[in-house]
C-alpha cells in the first residue's frame, strides 16, 4: 500500500492520479466524483477499492 504525504498532496492508494492519467481528466474532478459517489449513493468507496485492485494488477 502506497502512502505519500507532503504539504500539497495526500495520496493513499494513488487511484485518482492513476485514473486521471488513463482518462485524461483532472485529478480534482475525479476526487470530487468519488466523494459525491460516497455521499449520495455509497458506491464511491467500493468503486475506489475495485479500481485500486485493477491498478495493482495492471502494472
Amino acid at each position: 500500500m502506497q502512502l505519500l504525504i507532503n504539504k500539497n498532496n495526500i495520496m493513499i492508494l494513488g487511484v485518482s492520479e492513476w485514473l486521471s492519467g488513463k482518462l485524461g481528466w483532472d485529478v480534482k474532478m475525479i476526487r470530487i466524483a468519488f466523494v459525491v459517489g460516497v455521499l449520495f449513493a455509497g458506491v464511491g468507496l467500493g468503486l475506489y477499492l475495485i479500481l485500486w485492485i485493477v491498478k495493482m494488477f495492471s502494472k
